[in-house]
Order: C-alpha cells, then structure tokens, then sequence
C-alpha cells in the first residue's frame, strides 16, 4: 500500500552496531522512502568506541556505516532517499569526511553535514578513569542539515528518537514548542530505533501468531503533519507488524508515562494504537510536554579486570560438589591477595534420570573482579585448572583458562543544557549553533490537545524489601498552560535521556535518582485505567506467558520489564492490574527481592511497566549478571507459573 501524499516515510535500517548488514540495501531497493536512518550507538558502544579512539584518535565512529555505503551510497542518491545516522560516535566530523571521500571514491558526489557538541570530555574533569562523555542531543542539528540541503547526515550521541524527531521537524516546519508534534515524532522514533524489535523480532508471540522471524523486514514510519504515524514495513519482507509488535517496542527500556528529551517530553499513557490493515499499525493521540531544561551526559570508564571460570557439575550429589569445588577455590584465592570481589552461582541446569549427559550437568560459576589484572588472571584460572584430577568426580570447566579482561562502568549524570554546545556543521562548512539557550520554555500557544501540567503524584518507588502502594494513574485536572511537571525524572539511556527533578532554587539541575519515580496522572482525555474485575474463582497453574507478553532491556544498571496483555484483552489487563503487584513480582523474580522495584501503569497499552534498580550493577559493561542487559528477564517472568482464571485461558 503506498502512502498517503504529503507524509514523510523515514525508515530505519539498524538497531545496533552490529546489526544486519544488508539491512540499508534492503531498505532503500525493498520500496519508496523519503530518509533511512540508522542507530549504532548504545551504553556499551560508546565504550568500544572510547577505546578505538584511544589507539587511533582519528577513529571513534562505527566502520560499518561506510562499508555498507560502499554500495548503499549510490542507491540512495539514485533514489533520491536522506540519509541520517548517529553512527558518527565519538569522531562525527571524522566520519563525516569519510563519507565525502567514499562519495569522490566511486564517483557519487553527496553533500554531507554533521551535528557535533555532544562530547564533553574535555569540557571538565569528570573523575579518574573516564573515557567518553556525551551529553544526548534532540534533533535540532538534525533539523538545521536537512534544511541546508543535506543527503547525508552524521551525527554523534543523539538520542535514538532524535533521528526521526529531528527529520520530522525540518520537514514540516514544526516549532520547537510543537509538543504534541514532536512527541508523536518521537514516539515513532522510539518504535523504529531498535529495527525489527518492531517487526516481530524478539516478540513474545512469535510463534503463538504465526509471525516468519526468519529473517524480519526492518520498519519504517509514514508520519503526518500532525505528528500521528503508520508503522509498517516494505512489501514482502518477513515479519510482521501488529498492534502487539508494536506495543513491546513501546515499552522497551522506558520507565514511567513521562518520557523525558531532549526536544519534549512524550507522555507514553496517551498513545493509541489501532490496526490501520496488514502490516500497519497507527500510532496516534499522543500528547506532548515542554522538555526539561537538563540533558543527560553519559560517562563510561573502564571499572577494573574480571575474569571468569564455569565448573560442570554432573550427575549425583550436585550441592556436596558446588560446596567442594568453592572450598578448594576460596582457599586459592586467600592464598594470595583476594580480589577485590568474588561472587558465586550455581545454575541448576541439571534433570534427574536426564538421556542427555548435559542435561544433566548443572553449572557453577565464579566471577572475579579487581583492579590488578595479575590478581584475576592467571592467579584465578591456575588454580581452577589444578583441580582437574583433585577435585569432584566428572571435573571439567566450560573453557580453558584465560587471563583478566578490563570490563567497563556506565554512569549518567545531568547538566543545564544551556551549557551544552549543539552545532550543526551545513554542507557548504556554516557552522549554525542551535544550542537551547535558555530554560525550556512554556508552551507558546494553546489548542485543544494541549497538555495538563499538573505536579505528579507520589511514586510507587519501594524501598525494598518491603512492597508499597502501585503507581496508578488517576484523572486529571482540565489541561491548561503552566510550568513543566516537577516529577522526578530518573535513569537515562539512548531511548530515554531523562531529567533529574527541578527544585526551587536550581530548577535547571539537581542530583538524578535511580529511574524515574513520578507516575502522572492522566490527561484530560485519556480515562484512568479500569477498575479490577471480580476474578472468578476457577484457576488453573499455567505459566503467566499464557496470557501476557513482556519486553525487558537495560537501563545503566537497572531494567525495565514491561508487561501487557495479550491481544490488549481488557479481562486480562484488568487481572494483571490486581495480580501483578511489586510484592508478587518479587516472589516471581527472588533476584528482585532486596532491589528498589517501580510499577507503572499503561491504561491504553493495557500493560504495566516495572522498573528494577540495580540489578545489573555498573551497567552491561559490568557484566554483572548472567544475562548482563536484561534482556531475557521478561521471558523469565513469562515462565513462572501463576493460578489464572480460567476465563482468560484461550
């Protein structure tokens, strides 16, 4: 289906450094597009990035973007399609050369701008250690390139959403107090930011919908004038998108209804989805909020040097071996100077009677940390070795020894953005600074989608292990012009850059909390979520992934996991509603159990999303865990089991 005229087709043809490379000539050959984009920026790749740099100073961006523009370049001129990519990391102006040259190379002149201002490394000292520090930067050079003529985009650490809000912006002419707008740009973004997450990729559902994961096509948005859009993908391409795909995008890696940026801030409880026909979700209603007056600064180091070993216990007797194989091991590392930290696993992996030998292995693990790479090296996996005809009956480790390798710490700080240089550097060379002067200001004009700006009410932030009061939403006041929410406003991360609250004597700045606490009630037009129905008393014990589906991601050194139910049923919605509290999230994830735990309601997405401080430590740099970005801490929570109504079993 073609789109309607006057709309902007933005597509997205990466999701991460590392994604699939044919992906940009899929995209500009698979059908009509107006710009592609491409993300490659994440926590973790900042720090791969931050070491490039160190060995070549004149590195610092992500390599694939020019190999795969050794083709894609001349697709894109012939098809008259913009590209726009943050893939410039820490060197934008480097890549943007690059691309200039690439262009003369093979003959496809291109006029190419860049967006610089986001490395602040050396704009202060940041503590020992630091290796990158990016503020994340909204569309506004974005906008300023396209407008000078640009065919070729580079920018460094914008947000995620920023690629299509920033393009968004510059086409329609909107005003930078176009709220409700930008929101609905930047919700689009966020969909398209993480490729074919949005396509079925990573979908709960996959194989109850019968959706071909194979090899998915990447989406794309037509969004309107108005700042509403229409998910799809080009004609042909796997996957699929519904109003299911759609909504576990919407809910990974974000926290609370206020979604905070750099250009606005996105109220998620007012989204609608609707299915427009096959392969096409529309995405409208969303409101829109003045935008804080702080960026998000990233910061990542490297933390130290850990290592690893994974013992393989078999067969009988599994805790007398875990017991004797961490005796032997702990007496080793007393033996010389102990790492800094030690931490033990076991993962009983193991089935009684199992036909399989691995399946009847459980794994023990041992994880060490120190800032001398000598006390985590050899020091750690000599010992483990010499174990091997000393130890437990069936000894053997997973892989052979191996020396300490430097692990990294992400850490998000928050800065007045009026301090932040955002300059768009136009193809003829004209700098243009779009950099906010000022406080972010209010809205400059009314309508009747303007937003409410009442003060949010108490956060279900629980201190734990105690579990407290939900963060329900409640009615709101009738929307009116006023200052900014004074909401709390918490971690930040590429897809969400949030704000630390303002306060009365720095409304700019202040410390950031862990997530964001602050739950608003909701808008004028959006009605609180229902009440919980009455839960027949007929059960039956069936994993809670029966009825829900769920999306989990990393926030620094926290995650989200967010929740929905299936197919939007509102009996199922209003089951979670009652079921699901902290407490039983909690008993269903012990993990979870001494962390602060955050719940959030999502009426129109009949979801609810939990945020879970700390899990992962210093970030997925760390390592902290055995599934070190959350990413499957959903699907974990899918297959416990829980006693469900009948009713809702289908």
């Amino acid at each position: 289906m073609s789109a309607p005229a006057g709309v902007l087709r933005i597509g997205n043809a990466s999701g991460f450094y590392g994604d699939r490379f044919d992906a940009l000539s899929e995209m500009l050959t698979g059908g009509p597009l107006d710009i592609l984009t491409g993300d490659y920026l994440a926590e973790l790749t900042m720090l791969i990035l931050g070491r490039d740099r160190l060995a070549d100073p004149a590195r610092g961006y992500a390599r694939t973007f020019l190999r795969q523009l050794e083709e894609g370049l001349g697709l894109a001129k012939e098809r008259g399609v913009t590209l726009v990519t943050n893939a410039g990391g820490l060197n934008p102006a480097g890549l943007a050369e690059a691309v200039r040259e690439l262009g003369r190379r093979v003959g496809v002149p291109v006029r190419v701008a860049h967006v610089e201002g986001d490395d602040l490394l050396a704009a202060r000292d940041w503590g020992e250690g630091v290796l990158t520090a990016n503020a994340y930067l909204g569309g506004a050079g974005i906008a300023a390139c396209l407008r000078a003529g640009a065919e070729v985009v580079v920018t460094g650490r914008a947000t995620d959403a920023a690629l299509v809000s920033g393009c968004a912006a510059a086409h329609f002419g909107w005003a930078d107090d176009d709220w409700d707008r930008l929101a609905g740009a930047v919700v689009a973004g966020h969909v398209l930011e993480c490729g074919t997450q949005a396509t079925g990729g990573n979908y709960a559902f996959f194989a109850q919908d019968g959706i071909d994961v194979r090899h998915p096509g990447f989406p794309l948005a037509e969004i309107h004038a108005d700042g509403s859009s229409v998910v799809t993908k080009h004609p042909g391409t796997g996957g699929a998108v519904t109003v299911g795909t759609v909504t576990a995008q919407l809910l990974y890696e974000t926290a609370g209804p206020r979604y905070p940026g750099p250009d606005v801030t996105a109220r998620l409880d007012t989204v609608r989805l609707s299915q427009a026909g096959p392969d096409r979700v529309r995405i409208e209603g969303v409101r829109g909020e003045p935008r804080p007056g702080t960026l998000k600064v990233g910061l990542t180091r490297l933390g130290g040097f850990r290592n690893e070993v994974t013992f393989v216990l078999t067969g009988l007797d599994i805790e007398a071996k875990a017991a004797l194989v961490r005796t032997q091991m702990e007496a080793a590392l007393d033996r010389g100077r102990r790492p800094r930290e030690v931490s033990w696993s076991l993962a009983r992996t193991d089935h009684a009677d199992a036909a399989v030998q691995e399946e009847a292995s459980a794994l023990l693990r041992l994880v060490v940390r120190d800032d001398d790479e000598k006390v985590v090296g050899r020091a750690v996996s000599g010992p483990a070795i010499e174990l091997a005809l000393a130890s437990i009956p069936g000894f053997h480790v997973t892989a052979p020894p191996s020396r300490g390798a430097p692990y990294g710490v992400f850490e998000a700080v928050y800065v007045d953005a009026a301090q932040v240089p955002h300059v768009a550097v136009l193809p003829d060379g004209t700098r243009q600074d779009v950099t906010f002067t000022g406080p972010a200001p209010a809205p400059s004009h009314e309508s009747a989608s303007a937003p409410s700006h009442e003060p949010a009410p108490a956060p279900s932030h629980e201190p734990a292990p105690a579990p407290g009061p939900e963060a329900a939403p409640e009615p709101s006041p009738a929307p009116g012009p006023g200052p900014a929410p004074t909401s709390a406003l918490g971690p930040g991360s590429a897809n969400n850059p949030k704000a630390p609250p303002a306060t009365a004597n720095n409304p700019a700045a202040s410390p950031a909390p862990a997530h964001n606490p602050a739950a608003p009630p909701a808008p004028a037009n959006n009605p609180a979520a229902p009440p919980p129905a009455a839960v027949p008393t007929a059960t039956r014990r069936v994993p809670l992934g029966t009825v829900a589906g769920a999306r989990s991601g990393d926030k620094g050194g926290s995650a989200n996991i967010g929740v929905w139910a299936r197919d939007a049923d509102p009996a199922v919605h209003a089951w979670l509603r009652e079921t699901l509290t902290v407490e039983r999230l909690r008993a269903l994830l012990p993990e979870t159990g001494d962390l602060p735990v955050t719940r959030y309601e999502l009426p129109n997405l009949a979801a609810l999303n939990f945020v879970v401080d700390g899990i992962l430590g210093a970030g997925v740099a760390s390592q902290h865990r055995f599934d070190p970005q959350a990413k499957a801490l959903g699907e974990w929570l899918r297959a416990r089991h829980l006693d469900i109504p009948e009713g809702l079993l289908k």
